[in-house]
């Protein structure tokens, strides 16, 4: 196991440190065997320090999950342009490096396991999701007003739960058997997908 070198920094610095020690440690033995003890050994700090920065076992695990989440959105929320553009971008980048990797979907699947029977991670996924929907519905709601097609909030809000879904699955599949597909595959089907759902064709094609 690669130990991270532990350095003094400020406060904030020191928790992002020992966060990045958890989702290593998580990737590696799942969250059960992601120990204070196995923790510290990858932090390289003694498990009293972690305790210091981190009420418990559950709090640090609490606030790793919402770096993962964020990581599965941040990139895609900074999206800039005119307004297919930045619906395009969103999509491609949802289902490539970094986004879409082993890693990301061994950390996702091993929160996502233990969602339904805890609440405080099941309140940090639904914020998540709900912000990932809103983003989209937005982006939606421009491109469509773009194209003079109907861009409501009624029609933007189940054009966001059908596509998040579409992108959902695709990621799954690319994380899985990335290998089954060819380059850019996954990525044109989503893109393909879209358009049928949205009846308008991206330019960018």
């Amino acid at each position: 196991m690669t130990r991270r070198t532990f350095h003094r920094a400020p406060e904030g610095e020191r928790r992002h440190d020992l966060i990045e020690a958890t989702l290593d440690c998580i990737a590696e033995y799942g969250l059960e065997g992601a120990t204070v003890r196995q923790i510290a050994l990858k932090a390289g700090v003694t498990a009293g320090l972690i305790r210091h920065y981190f009420q418990s076992k559950e709090h640090i695990l609490q606030e790793a999950y919402r770096v993962v989440i964020a990581r599965l959105t941040e990139k895609a929320e900074r999206v800039t342009g005119d307004p297919e553009t930045r619906l395009y971008d969103f999509i491609v980048i949802n289902l490539t490096e970094p986004v879409a990797n082993s890693r990301s979907l061994s950390l996702w699947a091993s929160f996502i396991s233990r969602v339904s029977v805890d609440p405080a991670l099941a309140a940090i996924h639904r914020e998540g999701y709900l912000n990932f929907r809103d983003t989209l519905e937005a982006l939606l709601a421009d491109f469509l007003a773009a194209r003079g097609a109907d861009a409501s909030p009624e029609r933007c809000r189940q054009l966001a739960i059908a596509i998040n879904g579409l992108l959902d699955g695709l990621w799954l599949e690319s994380c899985l058997a990335g290998e089954l597909f060819g380059e850019s595959e996954i990525v044109g089907i989503a893109l393909a997908s879209i358009e049928a759902l949205l009846g308008i064709r991206f330019t960018r094609r």
